[in-house]
């Protein structure tokens, strides 16, 4: 039989928040945030101001309105109850919570475990089927283990220092080798098809040929993230859902793991050979290197930048700021749309812009 749970007085909780935990309360229901406060992507100062406080209104918003996967994720930090007496009633009742204090979506707030997470997930999530794209989007807090072999293990997780140690020198000095090869004045665009007409390019546009990889990386980036990453595997395929969990699902599962929310090198450097090679084939060697090292650089500042949105806590109204709301939302509540990461414009002419929130003015 499962333990009663802890009951809390108002004075322990008090005395817990002044030596610095941050508790709060859905009516009866007491969570502890400690561990959560600095992930939060309205800002560590916004929960920290509610520690001790009944929140079961402020789920309901505004300033916005929190998802059934939030409240899900909130229940993973239960800790027990308010003794009788002490819970204070929020005044004009809790929005969307029950009398006792629980989240009244549709689906459970504690779902019961389709996987076994002592052993190694990759193997058992193709087994889930028709369950798998639901489960995956139901994210949680704790880390997860890919395979058997602690050495395959260990090679996929990648601290995120890691990406810039491995790739800005690379980009650095194909930038070196790009600029000095345009200095020779032997690189001319359309000389393939036409001496005559061809076009000479310069050294000095270098820079223009850097930020157009750049820009070229930022589509590329919604596409993969969008059609490759979010595909939906069908639901009797064992092997594409394999390679989805792969690929992203890991990452919508367990979204705060943070050895895995940057891309290993290895398998990065086969993806980035492969995007060069097409680039040789459509420009003059220079040029394709020119716009490879921008789209390099591209990829390096995304990778960074994904971290941040997950790790970081960015000062409210600015740019991180907004990025990390937007980018959490499309954790917890619209996974079919806000696929741009390190900027929202792909997402405008595509479509996919997560919608603004909006409440009805109070009287």
């Amino acid at each position: 039989m499962a333990a009663a749970p802890r009951s809390f007085s108002a004075a322990e909780v008090r005395s817990r928040c002044a030596e610095g935990a941050c508790l709060v309360r859905c009516r009866r229901r007491l969570y502890d945030l400690s561990g959560f406060v600095r992930l939060h992507p309205g800002g560590e100062q916004l929960l920290r101001r509610r520690a001790g406080t009944d929140v079961s209104r402020a789920l309901d918003g505004p300033p916005h309105r929190h998802s059934a996967n939030a409240r899900r994720w909130l229940e993973q930090y239960y800790v027990g109850e308010m003794e009788s007496g002490d819970e204070q009633v929020t005044p004009g009742g809790s929005g969307g919570w029950a009398g006792d204090g629980r989240c009244q979506a549709r689906v459970s707030c504690s779902p019961q475990d389709l996987v076994d997470w002592q052993k190694p997930l990759l193997w058992q999530v193709g087994y889930l089927g028709e369950k798998y794209d639901e489960w995956v989007h139901q994210p949680v807090d704790r880390p997860i283990r890919l395979f058997h072999s602690d050495i395959l293990e260990y090679l996929s997780k990648t601290a995120w220092y890691v990406v810039f140690i491995v790739w800005a020198p690379v980009v650095l000095y194909l930038s070196w080798v790009s600029y000095t090869s345009l200095a020779q004045g032997n690189t001319r665009l359309f000389s393939s098809f036409t001496t005559e007409y061809s076009i000479p390019v310069h050294k000095y546009y270098f820079p223009f040929i850097f930020l157009l990889g750049m820009f070229l990386w930022s589509l590329l980036e919604y596409l993969i993230h969008r059609f490759v990453f979010h595909m939906k595997p069908p639901a009797s395929n064992y092997y594409l859902i394999t390679l989805h969990f792969l690929l992203h699902g890991q990452h919508h599962k367990s979204p705060f793991d943070s050895s895995r929310l940057v891309f290993p090198p290895v398998p990065a450097s086969l993806v980035m050979g492969f995007f060069y090679g097409i680039l040789k084939l459509m420009l003059p060697e220079v040029l394709g290197l020119s716009v490879f090292v921008g789209g390099l650089c591209g990829y390096v500042i995304y990778d960074m930048m994904h971290y941040y949105l997950h790790y970081g806590s960015p000062k409210k109204g600015t740019y991180l700021y907004g990025l990390k709301a937007y980018h959490v939302k499309h954790h917890f509540e619209h996974q079919k749309s806000g696929f741009g990461i390190s900027t929202r414009f792909w997402d405008h002419p595509f479509r996919t812009l997560i919608p603004e929130e909006t409440f009805e003015k109070e009287d």
